[in-house]
């Protein structure tokens, strides 16, 4: 008896690696055929609300998530709603911040292509889980796992999505540090 709450103990520690305002994130997830490992995983505020949970998933944890090559996933879990527009906007700002304005004009179409994909879903719910891959040949969104829209191409867009949270100027200086490990 005692040895079977011992293993039930210890795989119920390895489903998941941390818990972030309640959202349980996982240690691992998969991308296509790719197992990644979380690399961090932090809350997103707004003043005093708290807006989502969101995980950083990467092939090696020790590399610089953005310049590393292979898959990748930003796992994000709301935490209230958000309508599209202004989630959508915020992607929108954090590229900015994290761009001159030549690359944030060159980046724009996809950013529009981002947008447009998200307003096919229409609110960013509470409870909604949203995740962001970098599948090796675009950028993917997902809604609750299944995908939406078609993918968007360029690393670069995903590097500058990356940067959102992990560039100079993030969104939240605490959320990079914790999304990097820290």
């Amino acid at each position: 008896m005692v040895s079977r709450i011992i293993l039930i103990l210890i795989f119920a520690s390895s489903a998941w690696a941390a818990e972030v305002a309640g959202v349980k994130i996982d240690d691992r997830t998969r991308v296509g055929a790719s197992e990644l490992e979380l690399k961090g995983a932090g809350l997103r505020k707004r003043l005093f609300f708290q807006v989502y949970a969101v995980g950083l998933y990467v092939a090696d944890r020790k590399a610089d998530p953005i310049s590393q090559p292979g898959l990748k996933r930003v796992a994000i879990h709301m935490l209230r709603d958000v309508g599209v527009d202004q989630f959508s906007e915020a992607l929108a700002d954090g590229i900015r911040e994290n761009h001159s304005a030549a690359e944030a004009k060159a980046l724009e179409p996809r950013v529009k292509e981002l947008a447009a994909t998200m307003a096919e879903i229409k609110e960013a719910s509470k409870g909604m889980a949203i995740s962001l891959d970098w599948t090796g040949a675009g950028t993917q969104l997902l809604v609750n796992s299944k995908p939406v829209g078609r993918p968007i191409a360029g690393e670069d867009f995903y590097h500058a999505l990356l940067r959102i949270w992990l560039g100079e100027r993030p969104v939240q200086d605490d959320l990079k540090k914790a999304l990097l490990g820290g």
